[in-house]
């Protein structure tokens, strides 16, 4: 018997029909998958190569006495020695650090500062704004730069150009690269004067504060210090925090002008010995491969530490205009 269908309406399919099957979907889902990992497989091989496997196998090495010229297959297993050195038996290593964390906390809150005053000045739509913000962030491009450095040790001379600057006025200048007083000093302002990254995400951050909270402000009779502290800074919150953990995780890994400054050696006494470089001596000039290798892992440890009371103490203080804090 023939089956038949009213008028206008179509037969129904049944499970068969135009849909695919479930095995024709997954060798779909399969085919897309495997192409992704193809697509990824360039990332994947370097992160592997790269990243994932120096790790390991520096951590293996923090637990050896290893020198670079020793083949790895007659490294020396000592256990926790590298670490119970860095702690207890190597002055230099606390010198490090305490140079390091001067350097950040110091550096870091200035550099943001100029970063932030920079950002408000040049928040503004006025005749050649843009060149501005082009000139000042354009250090930051060279960043931590071989060049950059060499220039900049030039500078701060005894004979450089801002000691000439100095004899226009009849000071007599130091010899700041070489004088341990001021050596750390001089790398301090380098970080400062490449505030342009930080700027540029401040400018960004202000653009997005509301105009209508600072016309409500004036209203009240707000003046603009207190525009600043009850307007721009609150909303500014999660841009500085972004910025503080960023600068200070730059601030802690500073070592081209270090390096530049004293030659590799870290002076004059040992004034400019940031954790990275000694680091880089111990690994390099040393040869001291296994200790470097566990100085490497409690700097990251440590870094770690810090980014995490960064954000568990960001809720107290970043504020976001939805209500919701950090």
């Amino acid at each position: 018997m023939a089956l038949t269908t009213a008028p206008g309406r179509t037969p129904r399919t049944g499970p068969a029909g135009p849909r695919p099957t479930r095995r024709r979907a997954g060798r779909a889902r399969l085919g897309e998958g495997l192409a992704g990992y193809v697509f990824l497989s360039p990332w994947l091989i370097g992160l592997m190569g790269v990243t994932a496997i120096p790790m390991l196998l520096s951590l293996w090495l923090s637990f050896t006495d290893y020198d670079i010229l020793t083949p790895l297959s007659e490294v020396r297993w000592v256990g926790l020695a590298n670490y119970e050195r860095m702690f207890t038996a190597d002055p230099s290593y606390w010198h490090a650090v305490r140079v390091t964390l001067t350097f950040a906390l110091i550096a870091v809150p200035l550099k943001l500062a100029a970063a932030l005053g920079v950002a408000l000045l040049l928040n503004r739509a006025w005749r050649g704004v843009g060149l501005f913000r082009s000139l000042f962030y354009l250090p930051s491009l060279l960043g931590g730069s071989v060049a950059l450095a060499i220039v900049w040790v030039n500078m701060f001379n005894r004979d450089g150009a801002f000691n000439s600057f100095l004899a226009l006025f009849g000071v007599e200048g130091l010899p700041w690269v070489s004088d341990p007083d001021w050596a750390l000093e001089t790398l301090m302002v380098l970080a400062i004067w490449q505030f342009g990254a930080p700027m540029v995400i401040f400018l960004a951050g202000l653009k997005q504060v509301p105009t209508e909270l600072y016309e409500a402000a004036a209203v009240d009779g707000a003046g603009a210090w207190r525009r600043f502290r009850a307007v721009t800074l609150p909303m500014l919150s999660p841009v500085i925090f972004f910025n503080l953990v960023l600068e200070t995780i730059n601030g802690f890994q500073g070592f081209t002008a270090a390096f530049v400054l004293s030659n590799g050696t870290g002076g004059p006494v040992d004034s400019t010995l940031m954790y990275t470089l000694k680091l880089y001596i111990s690994g390099f000039t040393d040869l001291e491969m296994g200790y470097a290798s566990a100085m490497a892992w409690v700097f990251l440890v440590a870094i770690g530490v810090i980014t995490a009371v960064f954000f568990s103490t960001g809720r107290f203080w970043v504020h976001y205009s939805d209500g919701d804090d950090s």
